[in-house]
């Protein structure tokens, strides 16, 4: 059953990925034109009848379906971390569609980041739960989650740049987190028949937490450079999701000695997500329809809503 959910998790960050590149491959063909809500209506009314937007529509709608298999299967504390591969796909899948090679620093930064989540992963080695939580657990969990996004929205108010990016990237992380719980809980649920999940409120939950991680997400990267809010977003989605997995499901990961080599895991998760958004923040034309003699990271594509 691991592997099971192991391959449609990552399917689910692939398919993902090819459809943050697809879609933008769809609006660089039709630039914003600015001029407020009529252009941008008209300009959306464009997209959704170019084929690759139309793609990239279709392989999102996929990644959910993926990822709420790789859910009813499997640990949350298992496939939120295995979506940081987005990225990695990201780059791969971009430097085809816009036909750009990847230079050295930029592949370092590849490395690093899937070492550090396989070795993470080996080292945890999270355990399966239950399939549904307890109602109390929801209580501990979800308020908590609820209090942790208050209290960084709150902090990230007065300070501007890096530091509001980052606080906002790691709120909106920590709402994706709870999106994934919640849609574990729901289909969670199927075993007693769709309606038995339509009459449960976690489907509806999911499509608001959802909704604010989306905002949160769009503050975040208003705020700052990608630099500053991505590695917040990758490592903050996978560390809050292990400890939902812990209060919701019963879930569990290995301690002790593993906590070491789980660290380094979580760092180079950390410094492969800081190199594949440098590039990205620090030039343009990375994902331009042209071709560049410069390459670029794919990481500025990776955050499409999800979950």
């Amino acid at each position: 059953m691991t592997a099971v959910t192991v391959l449609l998790a990552l399917l689910a960050a692939l398919s993902n990925a090819s459809a943050s590149v697809l879609q933008r491959r769809a609006a660089v063909q039709e630039p914003d034109p600015g001029g407020g809500a009529g252009s941008a209506v008209r300009r959306f009314a464009r997209l959704v009848r170019r084929p690759y937007w139309l793609a990239g529509a279709v392989l999102l709608a996929l990644s959910g379906l993926l990822q709420a298999g790789a859910l009813a299967v499997g640990s949350l504390s298992l496939v939120q971390p295995l979506l940081a591969a987005e990225l990695l796909f990201t780059l791969a899948v971009g430097g085809v569609v816009f036909r750009r090679r990847p230079d050295a620093r930029t592949w370092l930064a590849f490395v690093a980041l899937a070492g550090g989540l396989a070795l993470f992963l080996l080292a945890a080695a999270p355990s399966p739960g239950r399939t549904t939580a307890r109602p109390g657990a929801w209580l501990l969990g979800g308020g908590g989650a609820l209090g942790v996004v208050v209290l960084l929205v709150a902090a990230a108010r007065p300070v501007r740049g890096a530091s509001r990016a980052a606080l906002l990237g790691l709120a909106s992380a920590v709402c994706f987190a709870v999106t994934a719980a919640l849609l574990k809980e729901a289909v969670g649920r199927l075993a007693h028949g769709p309606a038995a999940m339509l009459a449960h409120w976690s489907p509806y939950a999911t499509a608001a937490a959802g909704l604010v991680a989306f905002l949160l997400l769009q503050s975040a990267l208003a705020a700052g450079s990608l630099t500053a809010s991505q590695p917040a977003l990758t490592l903050g989605d996978a560390l809050t999701s292990v400890v939902l997995g812990w209060v919701l499901f019963a879930e569990s990961i290995h301690l002790g000695l593993s906590l070491l080599p789980e660290a380094v895991g979580v760092a180079l998760i950390g410094a492969g997500s800081v190199g594949l958004v440098h590039g990205a923040s620090a030039g343009d034309g990375w994902d331009a329809a042209g071709p560049k003699a410069c390459s670029r990271s794919a990481a500025a594509l990776s955050r499409e809503p999800r979950r």
